[in-house]
């Protein structure tokens, strides 16, 4: 149908397809720990069944992140679970607190969703890729002896030339070729990076 001959129905749906294109979105269903979220998650769920709609409590995730700096949990953003560390520096409010997480955002989506909300827009709505250049492929560190020292989050279709220039553009002008380190192997120029890759560049500098 030409464009001349759409509707505004045709117009709308046109709109919302250009929209999902240029401009992917996920929806995070926050406070999902009160007493209603449940029923409103439900809803958004129905009504935007073409997109990502993720559960999520920012306030939990918040809590147990200031808990742990203060060194009374253990808790690694995005796991399903944490571990008070000494009772006994806990208080009451702190306490029920952590109960509270516990009962109505941990046992009930098995995590925060903060974490989990972030790696969904970059890994699954962007198409990212996360890769580890290093320097020495044998201990995968840089020349000060840092292990996986940088971590470069890129689209799908780059390559180690393109991996290189984000890193530094006279890196690119004297890379020769990029090694894969898990198993030592010289990469294509046309290899495509794929997630968790640990590449190491070599220049006409380090090959001497």
């Amino acid at each position: 149908k030409h464009p001349k001959d759409w509707k505004d129905e045709d117009s709308r749906k046109f709109s919302e397809n250009i929209r999902s294109v240029s401009k992917p979105t996920l929806i995070i269903a926050n406070k999902m720990d009160l007493a209603y979220s449940e029923k409103n998650f439900e809803k958004l769920h129905e009504e935007f069944n073409s997109q990502l709609v993720i559960p999520a409590s920012s306030e939990a995730e918040l809590a147990l992140k200031r808990a742990q700096e203060k060194g009374l949990i253990e808790y690694v953003p995005g796991e399903e679970t944490f571990k008070v560390l000494d009772e006994s520096r806990i208080s009451k409010d702190q306490a029920w607190a952590l109960a509270y997480v516990q009962q109505k955002v941990m046992t009930k989506l098995m995590r925060t969703g903060v974490e989990f909300a972030l790696n969904s827009a970059v890994f699954k709505l962007l198409g990212m890729n996360a890769v580890y250049p290093v320097e020495d492929p044998k201990t995968f560190s840089d020349k000060k002896g840092n292990v996986l020292p940088d971590a470069f989050l890129v689209p799908r279709e780059y390559t180690p030339k393109d991996l290189a220039k984000e890193i530094h553009s006279e890196l690119a002008e004297k890379m020769l070729y990029a090694i894969d380190t898990r198993d030592g192997l010289r990469l294509p120029n046309d290899y495509l990076l794929r997630d968790r890759d640990v590449i190491s560049i070599v220049t006409a500098a380090r090959k001497k």
